[in-house]
């Protein structure tokens, strides 16, 4: 196996920003596939400009199940998965020296924003707990940001200037051993097409005993949700909440609990029907695991607006 990390970036319509992005990761290693989820722009011709693997689906196959497919395209010991519109402004080496202790299965990079200060309450978060979702379905955190739940899930108390154990890094350049990965199975690409899916494979990863780290000696420059603002507003709440609900029935416990979730979601969608903003077919979603609890695990959202998610 090389020494150097092989490098993932899945893409949608991520023609904007991949350049950058590819010739960052090129300076840290030569080891790069990018994942197409049928883009309609310029992106694999982007691609092809560069000396990468290039798999482009012929369907958006979701976020997770990409990023599946490029880790299994490589044979490298550790696996770095970056988003398009990230750019490496440092070197690997603080990463994949804090990868190689003992016991730590994940390691995720500092996260600067285009202005250069750092991405507080996205690069690392704590794993969200029923209230944090709660508050999160109700808009309370969206009203409150500072309240005491909300800052405690999104790690707004944390130093991002300092090393250390951290429960949830960012997906966006985050370092996983291959040897981890296999074990704990990859990404659950249930969770489609988007959404919960890297939170949810990191909660597995502390669950099976590996530590999980935020190391700063690393950094990359990050704009952020560039393919989201494609999804259709409706589709867009269709999947977080679907996501959100499924995550919630596979880590929360007792029944009791996944139906407060399930609740809050629906109140929070009547709000958004009052408000007439969107809401997809949310309330039939919730609805289930409100009646049913952990059991109510929805399907699988796929739909037209699929080819237009990351």
């Amino acid at each position: 196996m090389s020494g150097e990390p092989g490098i993932v970036v899945i893409t949608h319509n991520s023609a904007e920003f991949l350049g950058p992005c590819l010739e960052s990761a090129l300076g840290c290693s030569p080891n790069i596939v990018v994942v197409d989820n049928l883009s309609t722009d310029a992106t694999c011709a982007v691609a092809r400009r560069y000396p990468v693997e290039l798999i482009a689906n012929q369907e958006n196959r979701g976020f997770a199940a990409a990023v599946n497919q490029g880790v299994r395209a490589l044979s490298t010991q550790f696996v770095l998965l970056l988003n398009p519109d990230a750019r490496i402004v440092t070197p690997l080496g603080p990463m994949l020296e804090r990868a190689r202790q003992p016991g730590v299965g994940a390691v995720g990079g500092r996260l600067l924003g285009e202005d250069g200060r750092d991405q507080a309450g996205f690069a690392i978060r704590r794993f969200p707990t029923p209230a944090a979702l709660i508050l999160e379905c109700l808009g309370v955190n969206r009203l409150w940001p500072g309240n005491p739940v909300n800052r405690r899930y999104r790690a707004l108390d944390a130093d991002l200037s300092v090393s250390g154990p951290a429960e949830q890094p960012a997906g966006a350049f985050l370092l996983v051993g291959r040897d981890v990965w296999r074990s704990i199975g990859g990404f659950d690409e249930r969770f489609h097409p988007l959404w919960f899916e890297d939170v949810d494979f990191l909660r597995r990863v502390s669950a099976a005993g590996f530590q999980i780290w935020y190391e700063p000696g690393a950094a990359a420059v990050h704009s952020g949700a560039h393919s989201i603002g494609s999804l259709q507003p409706s589709c867009r709440q269709r999947f977080w909440y679907g996501n959100l609900l499924r995550y919630a029935a596979r880590h929360f416990q007792p029944d009791l609990v996944v139906r407060l979730v399930a609740a809050s979601v629906l109140v929070g969608v009547g709000l958004r029907w009052l408000a007439n903003r969107p809401t997809g077919d949310v309330a039939g979603l919730a609805w289930g695991y409100l009646v049913r609890g952990r059991s109510g695990e929805a399907p699988v959202l796929h739909g037209d607006n699929d080819k237009k998610a990351k």
